[in-house]
């Protein structure tokens, strides 16, 4: 049976790519606790999924699934504000 072997020289290329790491995780300072920026992006798309839940009702647009529509639209929103202020 041959098995092949990985050459020195890549396993300490491959070590040191794992070994890398990102820069700072991007957080917020509120009260003095740090928050991370992607808890603070759910929280402000849960809000804002709930501003536009009640202005379709108020428009009387009804929503086929909301099960799925409201899971998702607070997706959406989460995904965009962190494009709009954590995307290069």
């Amino acid at each position: 049976m041959n098995t092949a072997r990985i050459p020195p020289r890549y396993t300490l290329l491959l070590g040191s790519l794992l070994l890398t790491g990102c820069s700072r995780a991007p957080s917020f300072d509120i009260v003095g606790s740090f928050f991370p920026a992607w808890l603070v992006c759910l929280i402000v798309a849960i809000t804002l999924t709930t501003f536009v839940g009640s202005l379709l009702r108020h428009l009387h647009i009804p929503l086929a699934l909301p099960t799925l529509s409201y899971p998702g639209l607070t997706a959406f929103f989460t995904f965009a504000l962190w494009l709009a202020f954590f995307g290069s």
